[in-house]
């Protein structure tokens, strides 16, 4: 397949990852790149159609992000969203000021010209507005397509039709019709047609791992879980005889975890190497109960462990130069590494960046700006077992991070159980597969029970469920009474040391799914 690219550059909004999906989802090849990367990087992709995405700045700030000089050079159609519309008419000569009241959230839009974008569009239709600078001014050579109550020009084209720009925030689903003026922009004004699939992603994949591991050897940290998973096969079937999966035995895995990975994919063909390394890691989190803390120590012990047997097995297979990582889009976005200067950060995920300069590997990352349901949409084109795909996600730092405060064996056991009767239940009552996610979280509280006749003080057990698309929003799941009541009734049950279930009812956002 020839590699042409609908590039969406990146001015830093939370929402930009959606763009990306939204593309791919009506079936164009899309790459993100920041807005600073090099023109001659830009080239190499075959830029068909650019996409300016939103972003926190102003056009007006000191360093305010702008719009690639190769953009304009291109001739090639565009189309900005938020503030990519806003540095589109600031760098052509129009005028952008603050706005004297702010729009956030849904607002009507009002189509002026049903043309280019909004061909074959209602006359009127929500859209989710998130601005407090507005365009007050047109370039020369502009006119304004679409208006809503807070913002005259809330859509703008060039009398060339080769520029677009909107307010709002088409990629998201509060914009009706979001999907359809994507496709419009792409296939009417672009003049481009579909031409990418998983499969053929699944087959230029394995075809770039070919070329760029050639005769050098890579590792991969295997943890059983999606991502990983993916990775791992996507390798097996690049470079199976230069491939070698790591199984790291932290000691805060689920319950029988290790074995179960294990066992699955020797089953597949691969032969994996397993290292017991839970000691370590106890002793590196002894007194520690600061999360960012946690997950830092816990990054940093792989990384060690990881340095430590691949000079074992280089001594044993040759030189491996490569490492490879189960890395997605969500962790890019809440961990704000460099190339995305504008965003902010959430948290650190201890797969992406943070790795010691010294670090004798180079970095592979296939599935970088996948999202899960991607991921898992691959694996099954890659033929991966559908018990493997559907695994809920599980933390890098694993039961760690929901373990609130001081982490050791006694309370990973604890966790560990708990856990374990939470997902068998979910999947003896068919809800595993309904939610995208689910665990249970130790409680750094006491509480006072009765169990028997005795007054108890003991610990509390919060279970965690949500549904979501991709992970960067998520609600709780609303679970039946009776089975919350039933699985409450054999924790307590069964799992010593707990007298008491409580079940977490907050969205994403403003929670994080997992609590730490």
């Amino acid at each position: 397949m020839e590699k042409q690219a609908v590039i969406v550059i990146d001015f830093g909004s939370q929402y930009t990852q959606l763009i990306l999906r939204r593309v791919r989802e009506l079936g164009f090849y899309s790459e993100l790149v920041p807005y600073d990367e090099k023109e001659e990087n830009i080239t190499k992709l075959q830029p068909v159609a650019f996409i300016l995405s939103g972003g926190p700045s102003s056009v007006y700030d000191e360093d305010s992000p702008k719009i690639p000089e190769y953009v304009f050079k291109s001739n090639l159609p565009a189309l900005g969203i938020c503030y990519g519309l806003q540095a589109l008419v600031h760098q052509l000569g129009g005028r952008v000021e603050k706005s004297s009241t702010r729009e956030f959230g849904p607002a009507k839009l009002t189509v002026e010209k049903s043309v280019g974008i909004f061909d074959g569009l209602p006359e009127e239709f929500t859209v989710w507005m998130s601005h407090s600078d507005r365009v007050e001014k047109l370039p020369d050579g502009f006119e304004s397509i679409a208006m809503s109550e807070n913002s005259p020009y809330a859509a703008i084209r060039s009398i060339d039709h080769r520029y677009y720009g909107v307010q709002f925030h088409p990629e998201v689903v509060h914009t009706q019709c979001g999907k359809e003026i994507l496709r419009n922009f792409l296939e009417k004004v672009a003049g481009l047609k579909p031409n990418w699939s998983m499969q053929n992603f699944a087959q230029r994949m394995i075809e770039e791992l070919k070329e760029r591991i050639k005769d050098g050897k890579v590792i991969l940290g295997l943890s059983g879980g999606v991502d990983s998973s993916v990775v791992a096969m996507l390798l097996h079937k690049a470079v199976p005889d230069r491939f070698v999966p790591i199984f790291v035995d932290t000691g805060l895995l689920r319950k029988d975890e290790g074995k179960d990975v294990i066992e699955q994919f020797e089953a597949i063909g691969m032969k994996i190497h397993y290292v017991d390394a839970s000691e370590k890691f106890f002793n590196a989190l002894e007194g520690i109960e600061d999360p960012e803390e946690k997950r830092k120590r816990i990054g940093h012990m792989f990384i060690d462990v990881f340095y430590e047997e691949s000079m074992k097995l280089k001594e044993k297979f040759g030189d491996i130069k490569y490492l490879a990582q189960g890395t997605l889009y969500p962790d890019v976005i809440e961990s704000k590494v460099a190339e995305r200067k504008a965003g902010a950060k959430i948290k650190t995920h201890h797969n992406v960046g943070g790795l010691p300069e010294n670090m004798p590997f180079e970095i592979i990352e296939p599935l970088r700006y996948l999202f899960k349901d991607e991921v898992r949409a691959l694996g099954r084109e890659l033929g991966l077992p559908e018990n493997i795909l559907n695994r809920h996600p599980f933390p890098g730092p694993g039961l760690a991070v929901r373990i609130i405060g001081a982490v050791d064996r006694a309370s990973v056991e604890i966790l560990q159980n708990a856990d374990a009767i939470f997902i068998q239940e979910l999947k003896k009552w068919e809800l595993y597969d309904k939610v995208w996610q689910a665990f249970a979280v130790l409680l750094p509280v006491k509480s006072v029970g009765v169990m028997g006749d005795y007054r108890t003080y003991e610990n509390v057990i919060a279970l965690r469920a949500v549904t979501s698309e991709d992970g960067m929003t998520a609600d709780w799941a609303k679970l039946p009474h009776e089975f919350l009541n039933h699985v409450a009734k054999r924790i307590v049950n069964e799992v010593k040391g707990i007298n008491r279930v409580v079940y977490d009812i907050t969205s994403k956002p403003p929670a994080t799914i997992e609590w730490e």
